[in-house]
């Protein structure tokens, strides 16, 4: 039996306060007429376009019985539609009509609304805290539920290499997250996807190489470094990703670890890597390791106008007459 620390009386505390201030008590939520479940599902098929039944009780956690029921009066209710996979006609997705799309942008601004009322008079620095703590703890209550409370951290194995159904769970780990954070779709997928196919034919050159975070046998977190494309001596450094429920515990400062190490070993005259602004977390890790932004600009390669930024991490000369 755990004993309560002063840490876990007040993120208990803090949670049961939280539920009750933002309405998660009471049977309707967000100025609606709907159940809190079914207004997340509205919010999440929102940001994703187009979700199926089986999804949804995988994100919402709730039993197949109870999301169908709920499913069945959204789309009673005129906000959901059922359509049919273009890939598969036996499958069928949902998705917003326009009364879902007006009930969901209602539900964004009184949401939004309620968060810039409780934040507004705290200083930037005290709401930036408040954003990654929850953050953290949002991901670590994910993490609970997807791997289990037993996960010892000496489970967790960095993998160099290529291994089996690699390349699917990598771009399956970008697409969930850059389809929720920026609506990315299958074009950028499937282009997550051929390029690491193409880079794994690649591996056994000794300027490549990709580190994987393993967990429980799951691939969750992976970062490859090309040592081909660029040129110039050049590093690239390549598909940096990490599970949802992996986020802030760590993981990600030991793949880019292996990575820098990997790169000095080479002694590449400079790693350049290329992202999307926006991604603060990420661009902090990347600063730590000696990474600056060198340039930045909108672009649309990835199937939708975003700004893209590219930060470098110069090899710094040695002094003159120094080995």
């Amino acid at each position: 039996m755990h004993s309560e620390t002063p840490v876990v009386s007040v993120i208990r505390r803090s949670s049961r306060l939280m539920v009750r201030e933002l309405g998660f008590m009471g049977s309707t939520l967000a100025s609606t007429n709907y159940s809190p479940s079914a207004v997340h599902t509205l919010v999440e098929i929102a940001l994703r376009k187009e979700m199926t039944a089986s999804q949804l009780v995988q994100l919402l956690g709730l039993d197949k019985s109870s999301v169908s029921r709920m499913l069945a009066r959204l789309i009673a209710a005129g906000e959901l539609e059922e359509v049919t996979s273009p890939e598969d006609a036996r499958a069928k997705s949902l998705r917003l009509t326009a009364k879902g799309h007006e009930t969901v942008s209602k539900i964004n601004t009184f949401s939004n609304e309620r968060v810039v009322s409780a934040i507004k008079s705290l200083a930037p620095a005290q709401q930036q805290t408040i954003s990654e703590g929850l953050s953290l703890y949002a991901n670590a209550l994910l993490a609970c539920r997807e791997v289990g409370n037993d996960m010892q951290p000496d489970e967790l194995k960095i993998v160099q290499g290529y291994i089996p159904g690699m390349i699917g769970r990598i771009a399956e780990m970008h697409a969930s997250y850059y389809s929720r954070e920026h609506n990315f779709g299958r074009f950028f997928e499937a282009k997550v996807a051929s390029g690491l196919a193409e880079f794994s034919e690649r591996l056994e050159k000794p300027c490549n190489q990709i580190w994987l975070a393993v967990l429980n046998d799951k691939i969750v977190g992976s970062v490859a470094i090309d040592g081909e494309d660029l040129g110039q001596q050049q590093a690239h450094l390549r598909w940096f990703i990490l599970d949802d429920s992996c986020r802030g515990t760590g993981i990600g400062r030991r793949l880019l670890s292996e990575a820098m190490a990997f790169c000095d070993s080479r002694q590449f005259s400079a790693v350049q890597l290329w992202t999307f602004k926006g991604l603060d977390a990420a661009r902090k890790l990347y600063e730590s390791f000696g990474f600056t932004l060198t340039c930045e600009w909108q672009g649309d390669q990835w199937g939708k106008v975003m700004t893209e930024q590219q930060f470098s991490r110069v090899k710094p000369v040695a002094p003159a007459g120094a080995e």
